[in-house]
């Protein structure tokens, strides 16, 4: 058992859905912090209301992310259960290999494949849906642990943001070191990406950073 607090995280949750995850709460306290600078700027910064807002804020959208994937695991697995009882209702084996070639076409895949490899892999399967026995759709221990990682990935990326308000005085360039610190992040979460997706890391981290500053801009432009 590994005692890297991500290798665990990534264990319960795809590593792709779990940078997802930290990109969207970045991208959620990046809002705060530089909108911050321009509500504030006339009336003066008030570090203590900035820190709860921002916590607040990604602390709520972690709660409601976490939900919205139980909601679409457990979309997910009806799904299946439905996909396998129109296999098992088709009145032919033709009908059971359409229904199973239109849930999981093979010309969308990242590879090609011969007629006869498409047609032996839906076989297969058609043989194993045969065969199973149709399971009630319930969340497992599993799902409830990957939404509770969802939470807390989301919440954690305030945290960052809020740090250098505790170890500067000067609340300016504390906004400052934060913003920057999140625009680092940004980067940092595209590059760890590429790396585990077998992208471009530095092209993926600038362009996660560029996305990441637009969608701040669109925000705050449109009311944060």
């Amino acid at each position: 058992m590994t005692s890297n607090p991500i290798g665990r995280i990534t264990k319960i949750i795809d590593p792709g859905d779990a940078l997802g995850e930290v990109l969207f709460g970045l991208i959620m306290a990046l809002t705060w912090t530089v909108g911050s600078r321009l509500v504030f700027e006339e009336e003066g910064l008030n570090v203590h209301e900035l820190i709860v807002a921002t916590i607040g804020c990604n602390v709520a959208w972690g709660i409601i992310d976490a939900m919205l994937f139980i909601l679409g695991t457990t979309f997910y697995k009806s799904r299946r259960l439905r996909l396998f009882r129109q296999v098992k209702a088709a009145e032919n084996e033709s009908e059971a290999l359409t229904v199973l070639a239109n849930e999981f076409p093979i010309n969308e895949a990242p590879f090609s494949a011969r007629s006869a490899d498409t047609d032996a892999l839906y076989r297969s399967l058609l043989t194993l849906a045969r065969r199973a026995d149709p399971v009630k759709v319930s969340l497992s221990k599993g799902d409830l642990s990957a939404a509770i990682a969802v939470f807390l990935l989301v919440s954690a990326t305030a945290i960052p943001a809020v740090i250098p308000f505790f170890l500067i005085e000067d609340a300016h360039l504390a906004l400052r070191v934060s913003n920057l610190f999140l625009i680092m992040l940004l980067f940092v979460t595209g590059y760890a990406w590429a790396k585990s997706s077998g992208g471009r890391p530095i092209q993926a981290g600038m362009t996660m950073t560029c996305l990441g500053l637009l969608l701040v801009a669109i925000a705050i432009a449109l009311g944060g």
